[in-house]
């Protein structure tokens, strides 16, 4: 987010990564993430560009297995769906009883907690904004993952209170 920007809250957005997942001719490459916030470095640059060369050159098999392009917020996220059916409902089935703000958003944003997904929420006009979801099962995912996330009140490590489970 714009007001994370050259601070240690910042995180990678990958944005448009299920486009690179359901290309299956392509195989995706993504800058570390936790490296990603503290800008572009050459050497980065140079070591994927290495990896693509390797990949044009040895070949990788076809289709390319939608999962594999997913970067490793893509890769939680579908896990989070896979483990947490009542989650992976509410972000993905508009129904009535459920927010909007449940279906609106980015997956780094869920993975690191902002705005609807914070612990408490966020308000928006004097409402309170916020979706359930099952807390220990995100830091377990990201730990697996290894997607480094700055903890804050609003992100507690051991809260579970706003937890479906």
């Amino acid at each position: 987010p714009p007001e994370f920007e050259n601070t240690e809250r910042a995180y990678s957005s990958y944005f448009e990564q299920h486009m690179t997942s359901g290309t299956p001719y392509i195989k995706g490459l993504y800058y570390p993430i936790n490296q990603r916030p503290k800008g572009i470095k050459k050497d980065k640059v140079i070591k994927l560009i290495r990896q693509a060369s390797r990949l044009i050159l040895q070949g990788f098999s076809l289709p390319v297995n939608t999962h594999d392009n997913l970067a490793s917020d893509g890769k939680l996220f579908v896990e989070m769906c896979e483990k947490d059916k009542e989650f992976c409902s509410l972000v993905t089935k508009r129904i009535p009883e459920t927010g909007f703000d449940c279906l609106n958003f980015w997956t780094e944003d869920f993975v690191h907690e902002y705005r609807q997904w914070q612990l408490g929420g966020f308000l928006d006009n004097g409402r309170n904004i916020s979706c359930p979801f099952n807390r220990s099962l995100l830091h377990e995912l990201r730990k697996k993952y290894g997607i480094y996330h700055k903890e804050t009140n609003n992100s507690s490590k051991n809260a579970t209170h706003n937890s479906v489970h």
